[in-house]
Order: structure tokens, then sequence, then C-alpha cells
């Protein structure tokens, strides 16, 4: 028997969703632990160190996000996906502000949650031994050179265009918030606003269609996500 694609811990408490998670996801290789409480979560992650958490914010003993900051505080560096019904930006900005990898929102599609825990899982091991040269599409970006280039042809940014683009490179297919990026660029809080000029700026720069962006793409009142390098 082939060893499981990664152990993944479900942690949400409508038995519904558990089964159609553990049906979905066991066809992929993944090796399902379900917990329904923050209580049993707490265990599960200890006992059977999944490579991944999908944690439901609302629980019958508490908020995912309390466990969320638990882990992150403990310095747990697993990637945790929220499956949530809130589908409110400000909860949704505040759980990848402290330390969520991604997020989905009830009702969902298996395929694209599917898609986005690949991105998690390759994100972790990329951060664990991260390649200093990206390539997606025509796009290349050498963190070591500084030195980015589309279609062979090399783009001059400024710093602040740079630092942005870095970013995203860093954490590319993680949707960044608008306050990671502002803290990651310039170091304190500033105006959303101010980052959409740079983004802007990078987009004329980087993009066929500054409208409709291929690589830079904009998540709604959260951030924004950086296509995935090629494999």
């Amino acid at each position: 028997m082939n060893a499981p694609v990664a152990r993944i811990l479900v942690v949400d408490d409508e038995p519904a969703i558990r089964r159609l998670l553990r049906a979905g996801l066991s066809t992929q290789g993944y090796e399902i632990v379900e917990a329904a409480t923050l209580a049993e979560a707490r265990t599960a992650v200890v006992r059977d160190a999944p490579d991944l958490v999908i944690l439901d914010l609302g629980l019958p003993d508490g908020s995912g996000r309390d466990l969320l900051i638990e882990w992150r505080a403990a310095g747990l560096v697993i990637p945790v996906v929220i499956l949530s019904s809130r589908t409110d930006e400000t909860g949704i900005v505040e759980a990848l502000d402290l330390g969520a990898d991604d997020y989905v929102t009830k009702p969902f599609g298996i395929n694209e949650l599917i898609a986005r825990l690949r991105v998690a899982l390759r994100h972790r091991l990329q951060q664990q031994g991260e390649k200093p040269l990206f390539v997606s599409g025509d796009l290349s970006v050498d963190l070591v050179r500084r030195i980015v280039r589309l279609r062979g042809q090399e783009v001059k940014l400024s710093p602040k265009e740079y630092e942005i683009l870095r970013a995203l490179v860093q954490h590319a297919g993680k949707v960044l918030t608008h306050r990671h990026l502002l803290h990651e660029v310039w170091g304190n809080a500033q105006d959303p606003q101010y980052l959409r000029v740079y983004v802007r700026q990078l987009r004329q720069k980087l993009e066929d269609n500054p409208e409709q962006p291929h690589y830079i793409r904009t998540e709604t009142g959260v951030g924004y996500r950086l296509r995935e390098a090629d494999r």
C-alpha cells in the first residue's frame, strides 16, 4: 500500500462536513483525522502529528481563532486552512493575520479546497528549502540578484515595487493581507490605498492586461495572491 500523500486534521463540529471531507480527500490519497471540538483538536495535533489542519472557526467549546493563536504562539508552523461559513472580510483578514495559510468559505467546492490544500502544503515545503529563483509562466524573479524578468527581458522596478513583489514571491500561491504587506514593506501601518497604488504600478509593468491580472490577483477586501511557481 502506498503511503498517504499527507495526513490532514479536519476540525469541524458538523458530521456532514467531516464525512464530505473524508470522502473527497481520501480519494486523493490523504489520510484524514477528525476532531469536533477545540479539546479534541488539541489532543489530535499532538497525537497524530498532521501535515495540515482544516479548521472551522465556530466550534462548540470556543473559537477556532483561539486555537490558531495558541498554535502560532507555541511555534507550531503546521499549515492551517480556515473552512468557515463566515464570509465577512474582517473575520477572514483577522484569521490570516493570526497565521492561517488560506481560507475557504462554506459552501465550497471540493476541487477548490483540494487545490488550496496543495498550495498550502507546497508553500510550507518551499519555506523549508526556499529556492532563490522563482519562475511562473513568463515571469522570473531572482531573489539573490534582485533581478526581475518578463519573457526574458529585465523589468526595472522601484525599491518598494520590488519589496512588494519579493514578499508575494516568498509566499506564492498564498493570500497576503493588506496589513501583512504593509508591515513587510513599510514596517508600520499605512493606508491600504497606498499599497494599492504600488500594486497598480507593478501590474502595469508585469501584466499584459493590468485590469485582468494573470500574476498578481486581488482577494477583494483582503489582500493579494501571486500565481504559484511552475512545478
